[in-house]
C-alpha cells in the first residue's frame, strides 16, 4: 500500500522545490496541528516558525475560526459575487474599511497576494484611462521587489532567480532602489507615463526582510500625490500585525490609493484576497453600459463564504485577545534574543527584523551549497519549521507565540545554525 510520501514524490509537483532533490528525499508530511505546533504522521512536535509560509497568525485549530467556519457551512460554503451579494462578505469589507487607512472605501475580493496585486495594477491602469490619460500606462517598483507570480505581479518584481526568465513575457516597469530622491527624478522626467509606483511597505519580505529607510514611504506618497502617480501598497506579507501595527502603513502615517491584502486575512486557513481603494478611484468606474466603464475582473471563488468567516472570527480574536497590544512585549523578547544568541554568530553577516519579521542573512557562502536550506533541514531535529530565502533564514512566527516559545524559536535556531556553518 503506498504511504503519503510515495503518492506525494509521484503525483505532486511543489512550489518553489528542486524536484529533482525532493522525490530522492523523505518528506516530511505533516498531518495534524495545534497552537502554534505542526505534528508529523510519527507524531514529532515542531515549532511553525514561519506560520505556515506567513499567513497563521492566531495558532491552528483556533476554536473561535473553526466554529465560524462550520457556522457558516451549515448556510451556504459559496455563492458568487457576480450579480449576488453575501451577508460575511458585506460585513467583512465593512470591518476591513473599519481598521484599514482612513481614506480608503471599497473593498475588491479575489483569491491570493498575486491576484490581489493584479486587481491594483489594472484598477491603477483603467482609473487613468477613464481619466481620459491613457499614456499613463507605466508602473514603478522597487528594486529586490516580489509582487507574487503571476505575470502582471512578475512584472513589478524585482528578483532576479524568480523573475528573470520570464523578461520577454512581461510588461515594462521603472525600477528604482529604496530612496525618495531617485524615486523625485524619475517622476520628474516620465510622470506623465506612470500610472502607479507599487511598494512593499516598510519591509521588503520576499527579499530578505529588507527594511526601507524611515521616511521613504511617507516621502515617496507625497511625491506620488504631487505627481498625480497612484500609490500601490502590497500588504500581502506585511499586514495584519506582522510589523507590529495592524497594516505596515500606519508606521508613517500613510495611506495608500490601493492596498492589497491576503495570508494573514483569513487567520492562516483559508484562501482570501483583498484589494481596498479610495472613492475616487471607485467613482472613476462609474457610468452607464455604453460608456464601458466596468471594471472586467473576477474571480469565481471571489468573497468565498466559508473563507469570509474565517476572516470575521480572526477580526474579532484581534480585538477579544488584544493581540496588537501584547506584540511590543513579544517584539521585544525577539529582538533581545536575538541579539544575544543569534548576531555573535561567525556565520551570521547581518540581522534584519521589523515586528515580528525576521532574516538572519548567513555568509558569504557560495549559492551551490543551499546553506540556508541545510540550516532549515537541520533545525527540524530541533523541533522547528523553518524556510530560507536564499541563504536568509526567515523567522515570523504567530503572532500568538509565547514569549517561552521565543525562547525555543531562538535556540533551535542557533544550533541549526551552528551545526550546519561549524
Amino acid at each position: 500500500m503506498s504511504t503519503i510520501a510515495d503518492l506525494d514524490r509521484q503525483y505532486v509537483w511543489h512550489p518553489f522545490t528542486q524536484m529533482r532533490d525532493w522525490i530522492s528525499d523523505d518528506p516530511l508530511v505533516i498531518e495534524r496541528a495545534q497552537g502554534n505546533y505542526l505534528f508529523d504522521q510519527d507524531g514529532r512536535r515542531y515549532l511553525d516558525g514561519v506560520s505556515s509560509l506567513w499567513v497563521t497568525v492566531h495558532g491552528h485549530r483556533r476554536p473561535e475560526i473553526d466554529d465560524a467556519i462550520r457556522s457558516q457551512l451549515d448556510r451556504v460554503a459559496h455563492t458568487t459575487l457576480l450579480g449576488l451579494a453575501s451577508p460575511p462578505a458585506a460585513q467583512l469589507a465593512e470591518r476591513l474599511i473599519r481598521i484599514a487607512p482612513p481614506g480608503l472605501a471599497k473593498v475588491f475580493y479575489s483569491d491570493s497576494g498575486s491576484t490581489a496585486v493584479e486587481v491594483a495594477l489594472k484598477m491603477a491602469y483603467q482609473y487613468f484611462h477613464h481619466r481620459g490619460r491613457s499614456r499613463k500606462l507605466r508602473f514603478v517598483a522597487l528594486e529586490q521587489a516580489y509582487h507574487g507570480d503571476t505575470l502582471g505581479a512578475v512584472s513589478v518584481g524585482g528578483i532576479e532567480l524568480f523573475h528573470q526568465l520570464f523578461a520577454p513575457l512581461l510588461m515594462p516597469c521603472y525600477r528604482i532602489p529604496s530612496r525618495a530622491d531617485a524615486l523625485a527624478a524619475l517622476l520628474a522626467e516620465h510622470a506623465d507615463q506612470i500610472a502607479a509606483l507599487i511598494v512593499e511597505p516598510i519591509v521588503q519580505a520576499a527579499a530578505g526582510i529588507q527594511l526601507a529607510p524611515t521616511g521613504f514611504l511617507r516621502d515617496a506618497a507625497e511625491l506620488c500625490r504631487q505627481h498625480d502617480v497612484l500609490l500601490i501598497a502590497d500588504e500581502v506579507a506585511t499586514g495584519f500585525g506582522r510589523t507590529g501595527r495592524m497594516f505596515a502603513c500606519e508606521h508613517e502615517g500613510v495611506t495608500p490609493d490601493l492596498m492589497a491584502l491576503a495570508k494573514g486575512l483569513t487567520g492562516g486557513y483559508l484562501p482570501l484576497a483583498a484589494t481596498l481603494a479610495t472613492q475616487p478611484i471607485f467613482d472613476a468606474f462609474l457610468g452607464a453600459h455604453a460608456d464601458r466603464k466596468t471594471f472586467f475582473h473576477g474571480h469565481t471563488y471571489t468573497g468565498n463564504a466559508l473563507a469570509c468567516a474565517a476572516a470575521l472570527a480572526s477580526l474579532d480574536l484581534f480585538e477579544r485577545d488584544q493581540v496588537l497590544a501584547r506584540l511590543p512585549d513579544q517584539i521585544a523578547r525577539l529582538q533581545a534574543e536575538l541579539g544575544h544568541h543569534i548576531l555573535p554568530l561567525r556565520a551570521v553577516a547581518q540581522i534584519r527584523h521589523k515586528g515580528l519579521m525576521v532574516g538572519i542573512e548567513l555568509g558569504p557562502f557560495r549559492f551551490e551549497e543551499a546553506t540556508g536550506a541545510r540550516v532549515c533541514r537541520a533545525a527540524r531535529r530541533h523541533g522547528v519549521i523553518l524556510r530560507p530565502l536564499g541563504d536568509v533564514i526567515v523567522l515570523m512566527p504567530p503572532l500568538s507565540i509565547t514569549l517561552d516559545e521565543i525562547g525555543e524559536l531562538v535556540a533551535a535556531t542557533r544550533a541549526a545554525i551552528v551545526e550546519t556553518c561549524a
